[in-house]
């Protein structure tokens, strides 16, 4: 919403961040390689879908270590903590809070020990029974009692406990599993076998790859890209309501619930890397394919073409290829700024946005800009992004979105605000092109960017955008924040 002054209501800010995925997952069985490095470069790999902490499990048979910390994978690591960790089994995951507080507590992958079992555990989404799960714990495991606070411990704890009435890690996770609701793309271990397994509407990506080293592993990742940097070839992705099993006797796979597929549809716009396939398409060429549309949908009489970088280049790639605009590069970003723990002085908290992001004066001035985005949230970004063109000479901004209006939260593992923080929630589209302060603004139809993915729009999740949820979401569990206390049983 805007103030009478054309301010948004949210101040400038250079923490107004673009939307953030829960977190990376990845997994390794690879006897006689040094899995915790191959894991190490999985997460690097994977750093995009979470920076706030990061850990990696590794077994040699006989126990499993984890380490794990706040900050960056390259924060978190060195050589002498990757030595440490030996064997032939890993978990690794990279962390960003959706629920659970951003504290080591909760840093992953969680970690459980019984007399029977130890398993190792990375989450990425969010569940939306987590009360409900936890009410399944018996009294016995002590849990219950202790300051639980995050889905991921909840479900942790309810696998391990399960291994001895069920027969093995294996078979108690294929017997909880199927009463989880929510979001959940997993990669656990025990002491011999590593497991990945993805909720029955596949909300976030997993895939599984053969590593081509001669020893006959296997990879899981959240993302392909993840499976190229550690040289493994891509197998296929796991299917929404399976759990796979890896270790010396090879690849098994079991269903555990029926699937119903409804893949992200935001992992398309933004959150995976561009060098990702998902649904056997290439997320570069996707992303092209929505400026194209973008450009049809919301033609701009304009001199050149910029994305803001570096979500926005592939659909301005399109957007340009398809308007015949020329394409350029308008705003330079400093690729060194990211999450940090220092906050800016009030002087450098003015200047907002160009923290991250400088416009190129000699390109800008006296021209026609059309400046492409992946979404817009708040708005915040978008009006200093204006704002800075026009302070360079631009004659005239016209905003394009590779997007339709975000106007719903999530609940499956993105971190959207609420309904109210959402510009689009509340706004018209002129409201928010008044509030940025743009010339024109556009986004892609929704109907635009689902042909773009070349997926049937039955097999997606549009919540954000149409707020049609594919799993109900219990009014208790919608805070996405801090769980409270679990109560002593």
């Amino acid at each position: 919403m805007a103030k009478p002054d054309g301010r948004l209501t949210h101040d400038l800010d250079p923490e107004d961040r673009p939307p953030r995925d829960a977190c990376g997952v990845f997994g390794i069985w690879s006897p006689g390689e040094d899995v915790a490095k191959l894991a190490y470069y999985g997460l690097h790999a994977l750093q995009h879908r979470g920076q706030e902490s990061a850990g990696i499990a590794v077994s040699d048979g006989r126990r499993i270590v984890v380490h794990k910390e706040m900050g960056l994978v390259a924060q978190v690591f060195d050589e002498p903590s990757l030595t440490a960790l030996r064997g032939d089994i890993a978990v690794a995951h990279c962390r960003y809070s959706t629920t659970g507080a951003p504290v080591w507590a909760n840093a992953q992958p969680t970690f459980r020990s019984t007399p029977v079992v130890s398993i190792a555990l990375g989450h990425n989404g969010n569940l939306t029974n987590t009360r409900e799960l936890a009410a399944m714990l018996p009294p016995e495991s002590g849990f219950s009692g202790l300051q639980a606070t995050s889905d991921t411990d909840v479900l942790t704890e309810l696998i391990a406990g399960g291994a001895a009435s069920y027969g093995g890690v294996e078979e108690a996770a294929a017997r909880i599993l199927p009463l989880v609701r929510g979001a959940y793309s997993l990669a656990f271990m025990d002491e011999n076998t590593l497991y990945a397994a993805r909720d029955p509407q596949g909300f976030r990506p997993l895939v599984i790859g053969r590593l081509s080293n001669g020893t006959g592993g296997w990879a899981v990742a959240s993302e392909t890209a993840a499976l190229d940097i550690v040289g493994a070839s891509f197998v296929r992705e796991v299917e929404p309501g399976e759990l796979i099993s890896l270790d010396e006797r090879g690849m098994r796979s079991r269903q555990f619930a029926h699937p119903a597929p409804k893949v992200c549809l935001f992992e398309y716009v933004y959150l995976a890397r561009p060098d990702t396939t998902i649904g056997g398409r290439g997320l570069h060429a996707t992303r092209v394919d929505i400026g194209r549309r973008l450009a049809a949908e919301h033609p701009a009489q304009a001199d050149l073409v910029i994305p803001v970088p570096e979500s926005g280049t592939p659909a301005a790639i399109g957007y340009a290829e398809a308007s015949g605009i020329p394409y350029g590069q308008g705003l330079v970003k400093n690729s060194y700024v990211g999450r940090t723990f220092i906050q800016p002085s009030q002087t450098i908290r003015q200047l907002g946005i160009r923290l991250k992001l400088n416009p190129l004066r000699d390109v800008i001035a006296g021209r026609r800009i059309v400046v492409v985005d992946d979404s817009i949230v708040r708005g915040n970004t978008q009006q200093a992004i204006v704002a800075m063109l026009r302070e360079a000479g631009a004659l005239e901004v016209h905003v394009r979105i590779a997007s339709p209006p975000v106007k719903w939260p999530c609940f499956y593992g993105i971190d959207f605000a609420t309904r109210d923080e959402l510009i689009g929630g509340h706004c018209s589209v002129p409201e928010i092109r008044a509030a940025i302060g743009a010339d024109s603004l556009g986004y892609v139809s929704l109907e635009g960017l689902t042909a773009a993915t070349e997926q049937p729009a039955g097999t997606l999740c549009r919540a954000c955008f149409d707020g049609r949820y594919p799993v109900p979401v219990p009014e208790s569990e919608r805070g996405k924040g801090v769980l409270e206390p679990l109560a002593s049983a």
